[in-house]
């Protein structure tokens, strides 16, 4: 299903020396893991099944059913609602240990310099959503924040902190443009979803964060 999937997916071919080389727009591991989470937590209480779309500039992976914790702790928690059937797919190495598939997706996302990864709530359904990549300049503010608190949960996870220049090599965004990045962090931190790990630190542009939960 996902070597289907991946075949939908735009790809640009580039010709080296000896070979061509197809390159992906969204990362292989991203499409594997969200589409075993699609499986793995769908709610067969809910009409409905799981479902892939695929549009233009992003892919909508869904389920039918409601997470069991809070969308914010994906990167960090795990809770299955379907456990004999998520151990049998990471016996069958279809998916990865438990809690580590959503910080490979954003990891992945991060290497492609893709924008934040998006989850919808709404009544019977939970969707996951990858975009395109964009430029910093075209992303939302929105984005940009949830950009901001992924890379820092995932730092946090990987025993690192999140800093200005870690930031900005997320986003590829120059050393002398660091006060754009600063903007970033403080809405983020306004938004309540980062915190200072040192808050008496007075140097802001060498000031380390970490999530809200850490």
């Amino acid at each position: 299903m996902t070597d289907w999937i991946n075949g939908q997916l735009p790809a640009k071919e580039t010709i080296g020396r000896a070979f061509r080389v197809e390159n992906r727009m969204y990362p292989e591991v991203s499409i594997r893991e969200l589409t075993a989470n699609m499986i793995i937590h769908q709610d067969f209480e809910e009409r409905g099944f799981p479902m892939v779309e695929i549009y233009a500039d992003r892919v909508e992976i869904s389920n039918p059913g409601l997470p069991l914790i809070a969308p914010e702790r994906f990167i960090d928690e795990y809770v299955s609602r379907n456990e004999k059937m998520a151990d049998l797919m990471r016996r069958a190495n279809m998916c990865e240990e438990k809690g580590t598939g959503m910080d490979k997706v954003i990891a992945n996302n991060e290497r492609y310099r893709l924008p934040a990864v998006r989850v919808l709530v709404d009544d019977i359904r939970t969707t996951i959503t990858i975009f395109a990549y964009q430029k910093l300049s075209e992303m939302s503010r929105k984005d940009k924040v949830n950009a901001c608190y992924q890379h820092c949960c995932l730092r946090y996870i990987q025993n690192e902190k999140m800093t200005n220049q870690s930031l900005r090599e997320r986003f590829e965004v120059e050393e002398k443009n660091y006060p754009m990045i600063s903007r970033i962090i403080k809405e983020t931190i306004e938004n309540g979803l980062i915190k200072e790990e040192d808050p008496e630190n007075k140097a802001k542009r060498y000031s380390r964060y970490i999530p809200f939960w850490g």
